[in-house]
C-alpha cells in the first residue's frame, strides 16, 4: 500500500510568484517525514504540490516532477482527482462535514467512488474509525453529526475520512496545531501507528513534535523576504536534530531566529 515519493528539480508558481524553488528529495514508503522551517517557506506549498491540491489556486503551476512509485503524477492524461484518492490530506484545522453523520463523514468517499454495498460500507467504516483510534468512542453514536465531537475527535474523523478510500501516501499540514495537548498526544500516537501503513508527511512548526513523530526530516528556509523557499537540508530526524549539516538548521532548531 505504502508508496515512495521521488521530487526532482521542483519550482512552484503562484501566477509569476515563485514559491518553492528546486526541491529534490526522495519520501521513504511506510515512515513518517516532517517538513520544518519558518513561515513563509513554502512547507505547506510543497505539500500540496504532492498531490496537486495547490493546483485549486488559480495561477498555480509547476517545473519539475513527483514521481509516486515511478509514475509522474503531473504526467499528461493523469486525473488530479485520482491522484489526490491515492494521496489523502488531512488539514490544519479539522473538517468534518459538521451536520453529516460520524458513519457518512467516513463514508462519503467510498460513496463518491462507486461503493453502495450496505454491509461493506459498515465494514470500512468500522475498520478506518479503528485505523484512526476512535471507533471505541463512538461506535454508539455513529449516527449523531461529526461536528459534535471534540476538536481531537474530529481530527481523528477526518483521518478515519481520509483513509477510508485507501490511500498510499497520508499529508497532514499541521494536524495538531488548533488541538489541545492530550488530543495532540493522541494524534502523535497515531501517526506512530499509521506509518507502518502509509507514507506519512507532515508539517508541523513544533520541534518537539517533528523529533519524537518522524523518521527523516526536510528543514525549508527562505534567503530573504519575498524569496522562494528552499529545502536546506533534509535527513534522518536524529541527525538532524542533533548533528545537522548547515547553521541555519542548527540555528532554527535551536531557536535563534524563525
Amino acid at each position: 500500500m505504502s508508496k515512495r515519493i521521488d521530487v526532482n528539480d521542483l519550482n512552484i508558481y503562484y501566477g509569476t510568484v515563485k514559491a518553492v524553488d528546486q526541491v529534490t528529495m526522495t519520501i521513504e514508503p511506510r515512515s513518517a517525514t516532517a517538513l520544518i522551517g519558518p513561515s513563509g517557506c513554502g512547507k505547506s506549498t510543497f505539500l500540496r504540490a504532492l498531490n496537486r491540491m495547490h493546483e485549486v489556486v488559480p495561477g498555480a503551476r509547476i517545473e519539475g516532477s513527483v514521481h509516486l512509485d515511478g509514475v509522474n503524477l503531473y504526467s499528461a492524461g493523469i486525473d488530479p482527482v485520482v491522484v489526490r484518492r491515492t494521496v489523502g490530506m488531512v488539514f490544519q484545522r479539522p473538517n468534518p462535514f459538521p451536520t453529516m453523520s460520524i458513519f457518512d463523514n467516513v463514508a462519503a468517499g467510498l460513496k463518491l467512488n462507486g461503493l453502495r454495498d450496505k454491509k461493506l460500507l459498515a465494514e470500512r467504516v468500522e475498520t478506518s474509525l479503528r485505523a484512526a483510534s476512535l471507533w471505541t468512542e463512538v461506535r454508539d453514536r455513529l449516527h449523531k453529526p461529526g461536528g459534535g465531537l471534540s476538536g481531537g475527535q474530529q481530527q481523528r474523523l477526518c483521518i478515519a475520512r481520509a483513509i477510508a478510500v485507501e490511500p498510499e501516501v497520508l499529508l497532514m499540514d499541521e494536524p495538531c496545531s488548533a488541538l489541545d495537548p492530550i488530543s495532540t498526544l493522541a494524534i502523535e500516537d497515531l501517526i506512530g501507528e499509521l506509518k507502518s501503513r502509509y507514507t506519512i508527511v507532515i508539517v508541523t512548526h513544533n520541534m518537539q513534535q517533528a523529533a519524537r513523530v518522524s523518521d527523516r526530516t526536510a528543514f525549508f528556509n527562505v534567503s530573504g523576504t519575498g524569496q522562494p523557499g528552499r529545502l536546506v537540508e533534509m535527513g534522518d530526524t536524529r541527525a538532524i536534530f542533533d548533528s545537522p549539516g548547515q547553521k541555519a538548521t542548527e540555528d532554527y532548531i535551536s531557536g535563534r531566529f524563525g
